[in-house]
């Protein structure tokens, strides 16, 4: 069913098309199929698109364009590419991202058992059996947002959250799991880490997955994780654009 939206100011500079939907795989497709359809219109006023569960924020040149024909336009083209299926300008691939759950890597592992009831042995199984789904990118750079996460793994965040969480870390934040690609404050529980390096600011492709993508996890030991490459990627392609 095609969810409703509505188009609201963001600032002086930024339009939220927000969509009155529940997150879903189905959502994110027509959230991206709208961003890619915004940039193949080239709109020299539209400076980025910032997709998210249930919003394109679209920031614009207030000086270069006129907001009242921006939102007008704007609004026909999501209403012409919301019926239907979306149609999807390039295919999803699958990411397959080592992770190492030893115990100096997991700190918040013992928390994560102890709430679920699970043994660290079948938490580690549960964490690599999906396919998880890219939703968005946010709060840093190359931070993904997945979705997918087995149920009896949901676990809170913390109540009180860590000053700084190692880049690589992967953690748990409700109903979520995600990576971070950089050292900074975090509440989610930690549960591992890869070895691989998320954000490559020196790469045309500066983020390791996007909107869309599959991101699969798979345990190393500690003599892999020393030994890995932080720049070897294992990319598997999907299916073909729609």
């Amino acid at each position: 069913m095609k969810p409703s939206f509505t188009i609201a100011a963001n600032g002086d500079s930024a339009l939220d098309i927000r969509f009155d939907a529940v997150p879903s795989e189905d959502l994110s497709r027509r959230i991206i199929a709208l961003e890619q359809a915004i940039e193949a219109r080239d709109w020299n006023c539209i400076q980025d698109l910032i997709p998210a569960y249930q919003c394109l924020t679209i920031c614009f040149d207030p000086l270069g364009c006129d907001r009242a024909e921006l939102i007008s336009d704007v609004e026909a083209l999501a209403q012409k590419l919301l019926t239907g299926q979306p149609k999807l300008a390039k295919p999803s691939r699958l990411i397959r991202i080592p992770v190492c759950y030893e115990a100096e890597f997991a700190p918040d592992m013992p928390r994560v058992s102890e709430y679920t009831g699970l043994s660290a042995e079948e938490i580690i199984s549960r964490h690599c059996a999906p396919h998880y789904l890219v939703h968005m990118l946010g709060f840093s750079p190359g931070f993904l947002y997945l979705g997918g996460l087995d149920p009896a793994l949901h676990c809170p965040r913390k109540e009180t959250p860590a000053v700084s969480v190692p880049a690589g870390a992967v953690g748990i934040g409700g109903s979520q799991t995600g990576i971070y690609p950089q050292a900074t404050p975090g509440g989610w529980q930690i549960i591992g880490r890869t070895p691989l390096q998320l954000f490559r600011p020196q790469c045309q492709l500066p983020f390791v997955a996007e909107p869309l993508d599959r991101v699969e996890f798979y345990p190393i030991d500690r003599k892999q994780f020393e030994q890995s490459e932080p720049n070897t990627l294992e990319v598997i392609p999907l299916e073909p654009a729609q």
